[in-house]
């Protein structure tokens, strides 16, 4: 079972999603028992419920997850894959990460590619949190033991420009926010501002945005037989399909029509399945 969550509108400049994987009670063989995920720019508070996970790749043999435990972990510059011993029940949140950082003060450059402790970077208010969340009953408590802790603070954090109550171009309304900041700065200082906000220079956080909302639309296209790569390539501003290629692979690891394929048939590549 896996389940593509949206938040409440009210967080929804705030929340990218809640991924939510459960393989208790289903037979799977070991190669089957992985989970690969792309680059992203989004920053994960991650809960293990039920069994352990393991990081694989990229190889960080001291990354492991028992059962309670709880991670948090900046963008990812790089595909990464990790494993899962036996049956397992786990949360991914996905955070905004200019919403993150305003929540939280951490310069979200600082944990990029890693996974930590949310002892060591979140305070007892959020420890607390994912306590609660860990002895819920069900996901749909989490989630909203999540969104009523995210609510009243979200609020008094957000900017004016994050009032839009969709996903949108958060890439583009990031950039804005970072100049309005440095009105009369220079532009480096504008991008120094973006990296402590979100991780990642402008350009990396324009491309994997691109290449996230190619996926989709060639994704559900190739579900109603009408994809077209070359069509998606022009669509998501590429220069042509080798272009759109060869930044699929940095991303993935994969080529825009093995990703199509893989999601449809490989359960390894379910977050891309039900990604939206």
């Amino acid at each position: 079972m896996s389940k593509f969550i949206a938040p409440r509108r009210s967080l929804a400049s705030c929340l990218r999603a809640i991924v939510v994987r459960s393989t208790v009670g289903c037979e799977l063989p070991d190669e089957q028992r992985l989970n690969r995920y792309p680059a992203t720019g989004f920053p994960v508070l991650f809960l293990q419920l039920v069994g352990e996970s393991v990081m694989v790749e990229p190889p960080m043999p001291d990354v492991k997850c028992p059962q309670g435990g709880v991670l948090l972990s900046g963008a990812w510059t790089g595909p990464t894959v990790s494993s899962n011993p036996g049956p397992t029940h786990f949360m991914t949140v996905l955070f905004f990460p200019e919403a993150l950082h305003r929540l939280t003060g951490i310069d979200m450059s600082t944990i990029v590619d890693q996974f930590q402790p949310i002892s060591v970077l979140l305070d007892n208010g959020w420890q607390q949190l994912a306590s609660q969340m860990l002895t819920a009953p069900d996901d749909e408590t989490r989630v909203a033991l999540l969104e009523e802790f995210l609510e009243p603070r979200w609020r008094a954090v957000r900017g004016e420009g994050s009032l839009d109550g969709a996903v949108g171009d958060w890439v583009r309304r990031l950039e804005g926010q970072a100049a309005a900041a440095g009105i009369g700065r220079s532009v480096r200082m504008a991008e120094r501002r973006i990296r402590e906000w979100a991780g990642q220079p402008l350009r990396r956080l324009r491309r994997s945005y691109r290449a996230e909302q190619t996926f989709i639309a060639a994704r559900d296209a190739s579900l109603k037989g009408k994809v077209s790569l070359g069509d998606m390539a022009q669509l998501g501003g590429y220069s042509d399909q080798s272009h759109m290629s060869r930044e699929a692979r940095e991303i993935s690891g994969l080529s825009p029509s093995e990703i199509l394929r893989r999601g449809l048939e490989d359960e390894t590549y379910w977050v891309y399945r039900i990604w939206n």
